[in-house]
């Protein structure tokens, strides 16, 4: 399992997902560019020190995460507010790979189109969307949950 920020655009949230991924073991792919500088202050303090535990791969464009996916197995779920089908109603796969949206704009259609599967989040209607960090950390459960992919806990 693997979760991948699609241009990133608030370093809080990116520092917020890098820390979750570290702590569930979860590798991260940046797929640039972000919308602040990499390291900014406000992701690090966010990450606090959980960033250096965390496998993160940056990639300067789509087009570079792509071919880098060429060789490494799993498909593309999208969560996007796009999306007709609720987060827990999709089988997920131990490779999956969860892909976010830039805060303030999602995706292009072009990456949309690429995803094997596109899930949402369901909530009120007259409500937009949740924090991209939040919304990672609902799907990611559901995920690891259903693949049976949580970290083993080290017994006190």
């Amino acid at each position: 399992m693997r979760i991948a920020l699609y241009e990133p655009d608030i370093a809080q949230n990116t520092g917020t997902i890098l820390r979750l991924a570290a702590c569930w073991g979860i590798a991260v792919d940046i797929i640039e560019p972000c919308g602040f500088l990499f390291g900014d202050a406000r992701m690090r303090r966010a990450g606090m020190d959980y960033l250096a535990s965390t496998d993160i791969v940056r990639h300067h464009s789509w087009s570079a995460f792509v071919a880098a996916r060429q060789t490494t197995p799993g498909r593309l779920v999208l969560l996007t507010t796009r999306a007709s089908t609720p987060f827990h109603e999709v089988a997920y796969l131990p490779d999956d790979i969860l892909l976010v949206g830039r805060e303030s704009a999602g995706v292009p259609e072009a990456v949309h189109g690429s995803a094997a599967e596109r899930v949402r989040i369901p909530m009120r209607p007259e409500m937009r969307s949740l924090n991209v960090a939040i919304a990672t950390a609902i799907v990611l459960t559901e995920a690891l949950r259903q693949t049976k992919n949580f970290p083993e806990e080290a017994n006190p």
